[in-house]
């Protein structure tokens, strides 16, 4: 029997008999690449570029990302002095908002800090592990891993379509 070969960047291939966790794991990192392989190569100024009436952006998809990694693990599971979340959703909203000092580089390495520190923090807690939430009582670590599933994939999805308007790059590898 021929040996079937995967693509090594299709870790929710990889993870397809593995235990929940490494499933809804595997499913988050592939998405978090994902978003950054779209970002990765552009200039800053077509990172920048508005091609919808909104203020999302491929920078701006990033810089929001970031923030989102930053709610959902560190400043609920495991906050540091100064971890402060924002509170409304015009702070929420601002997370799009690009500077003179966002640059796909920064941007990049900021989230791939988020990312691995949201990794670290995780790591440390089972899935059953249940914290407070100011919105909505409770949420357990399971529920933080699908929600952000959920939410990195959509705006995956959001960035595929702002590559492709840019410069016809398509596909998540």
């Amino acid at each position: 029997m021929a040996e079937i070969v995967i693509d090594p960047t299709l870790g929710p291939v990889l993870a397809r008999t593995g235990d929940e966790r490494a499933v809804l794991e595997s499913f988050l990192d592939f998405h978090r690449a994902t978003v950054t392989r779209k970002l990765r190569g552009l200039s800053d100024a077509d990172a920048r570029r508005r091609l919808v009436p909104s203020l999302t952006t491929l920078a701006g998809l990033v810089k929001h990302l970031t923030l989102v990694e930053r709610n959902w693990f560190p400043y609920l599971l495991a906050p540091e002095p100064g971890d402060v979340p924002p509170t409304t959703e015009e702070e929420a909203a601002a997370s799009f908002t690009l500077d003179d000092a966002d640059t796909v580089q920064s941007l990049l390495a900021g989230y791939e800090r988020a990312c691995a520190r949201s990794r670290a923090v995780a790591a440390h807690f089972d899935v059953d592990h249940v914290v407070p939430h100011p919105q909505l009582g409770e949420v357990s670590l399971r529920w933080i891993l699908t929600h952000m599933v959920e939410e990195t994939a959509r705006h995956a999805g959001h960035a595929d379509i702002l590559r492709e308007l840019t410069d016809g790059a398509t596909g998540a590898v």
